[in-house]
């Protein structure tokens, strides 16, 4: 009998006290590269929906990736049977998913490889490679659950581009980043949380930032049930052979009544809230629902 996945982790990202823009990187065993819980069932079928349906919105990469492409689903490959051997065998070149009936022939690929290793995680996947003149390009994805950006828009693009609608990054991370990933060395992990709070729960999102209409729907009143956090949890490693770095994003959707129910988590989250510069706050959409949030936060927090 094949014993059921784990229930989903629960990672709280946000601190009390002033705003600091930083990569907020910490190190983790290789053996923590990907997760896999109760969310797998549903999350591999909308993938697998997405690649089928709207494959040209969720997998990009541009030549020279390939080599990169393939490592992926190779590393995923061995990694897997190790990591997680009640539900993945590995026999030679045939690659068992014990949770989803596939056999994979990984010697005759109907897909590209890149494409066929996020239909094994519930992590989307990127490649980021070094260019010709020095900068460090997003090359490659599969991107099946974006927090309201477009891969076609970044593909190819140096790093600050990619995130050059995120406030304050190309004044305070543009240039950590890339050293970072300059330096980063094969058999080392790191990871860092993101988190933003939504309306809507949904794990595709290509759009919606940057939204200042009010939503009069949303009240001190049912904020927990109609307001979610959307925590990332992205880890880069260095791919062996290809030089790549392999940056995967996992997102955990949460109701806010979930996070805030401890009142101690309520005012962190508010204090956080609070303390988000004026173009953050827009950045993520905050202004459409938080004076309600706030309101809702705070009598958590004093429950």
């Amino acid at each position: 009998m094949i014993p059921p996945p784990p229930p989903e982790a629960v990672h709280l990202s946000f601190e009390a006290g002033p705003f600091r823009m930083a990569m907020g990187l910490v190190g983790l065993p290789e053996s923590e590269l990907i997760e896999l819980d109760d969310r797998y069932a549903d999350e591999m079928a909308q993938r697998r929906a997405l690649l089928a349906g709207r494959r040209a919105e969720v997998f990009a990469a541009v030549p020279g990736s390939e080599t990169a492409r393939q490592e992926v689903l190779d590393r995923l490959a061995d990694f897997l049977p190790i990591r997680f051997p009640a539900w993945f065998a590995r026999d030679g070149a045939r690659l068992q998913n014990r949770l989803t009936g596939e056999t994979w022939d990984l010697a005759a690929l109907p897909e590209d490889p890149l494409a066929v290793a996020a239909l094994l995680v519930q992590e989307d996947l990127c490649i980021v490679q070094p260019g010709a003149d020095g900068d460090v390009l997003l090359t490659a994805g599969v991107v099946c659950f974006p927090s309201r950006w477009r891969l076609t828009e970044k593909i190819g693009k140096p790093l600050p581009l990619v995130h050059e609608k995120v406030p304050f990054y190309g004044e305070k991370l543009a240039r950590p980043v890339d050293r970072f990933m300059a330096m980063v060395k094969p058999g080392k992990l790191a990871m860092r949380l993101n988190w933003s709070l939504m309306d809507d729960p949904t794990l595709f999102q290509l759009g919606g930032k940057f939204r200042t209409d009010h939503n009069p729907g949303i009240t001190a009143e049912n904020a927990g049930e109609r307001l979610f956090i959307r925590v990332e949890r992205q880890t880069l490693s260095r791919l062996a052979t290809s030089a790549a770095v392999l940056f995967t994003i996992r997102v955990h959707v949460y109701p806010l009544a979930r996070i805030a129910e401890r009142p101690e988590i309520a005012a962190r989250l508010a204090d956080a809230v609070r303390a988000l510069p004026a173009e953050t706050s827009h950045y993520k959409s905050l202004p459409t629902f938080r004076a309600a949030l706030l309101d809702y936060l705070d009598r958590r927090a004093a429950a």
